[in-house]
């Protein structure tokens, strides 16, 4: 089976959902509605688990977790003295694994 390129700006290197869904379609069986669905169903059960507190582990990808950042005083850099208060809030984070660490260390973009 070949595999699609993705065709997209040179100014806009992010891969979007279409994307990702062009390679379900080209890599599977699944058509291009179905693989849109299969896709959002796998980012709703992320954010599920990330909502109810947990974290979401794929090997030799990464972590994602729920982590709470506390409060802080921030400062506006064009007036130093003037203060602002940052309240405590919760924040995902996501540590990459040794293997993705690597092969973007590895990588020549």
């Amino acid at each position: 089976m070949s595999t699609k390129e993705i065709k997209r700006k040179p100014d806009s290197p992010a891969l979007t959902t279409h994307d990702v869904v062009l390679k379900l379609n080209a890599a599977t069986l699944l058509t291009q509605p179905d693989a849109s669905k299969a896709l959002q169903m796998v980012l709703d059960t992320i954010t599920d688990c990330l909502v109810s507190g947990g974290h979401v582990e794929f090997r030799d990808f990464g972590v994602f977790e729920v982590v709470t950042r506390k409060s802080r005083i921030g400062r506006n850099p064009n007036k130093p003295e003037d203060t602002v208060e940052i309240p405590t809030r919760k924040v995902v984070k996501f540590k990459p694994s040794k293997k993705l660490k690597q092969l973007i260390l590895d990588s020549t973009f």
